[in-house]
């Protein structure tokens, strides 16, 4: 058994437009923002814990949005993504967490829970 919810959206910019994009959401979204570590930039907290944030990437790399699916077994919840038809790219942070893909090709992280609420907000899976 392990549980797994949402926990962040992360707008990814290369570092040549980084900057006017957080200009650009902090102010979207009423928020000053903070510097969270490099290459972060968090806009906070908003409804349920979702965390949103910037993301600076190298210049070889698209705009994107992605996903953080926050879950208390990493390697059970990848698995499980897998049996839907997600895959694995990588695995960062020394094997603390997963990057994949879903099957329409979207970049996503299975990550470590890091918001309070995860124990009440989570899906449960047997």
């Amino acid at each position: 058994m392990h549980k797994s919810r949402i926990g962040g959206i992360f707008i990814d910019h290369p570092a040549t437009s980084f900057e006017a994009s957080r200009a650009f959401w902090a102010a979207a979204m009423g928020r000053t923002g903070e510097q969270d570590c490099d290459p972060y930039f968090s806009l906070g907290t908003f409804s349920g814990q979702i965390v949103i944030e910037l993301q600076r990437l190298e210049d070889d790399t698209g705009p994107r949005v992605h996903l953080d699916v926050d879950t208390d077994d990493v390697d059970a919840e990848a698995d499980r993504l897998e049996t839907l038809g997600a895959r694995r790219l990588r695995s960062c942070d020394a094997g603390r967490y997963w990057q994949m893909v879903d099957p329409g090709g979207l970049v996503f992280c299975v990550i470590p829970p890091h918001t309070t609420d995860f124990d009440e907000q989570a899906t449960r899976w047997d």
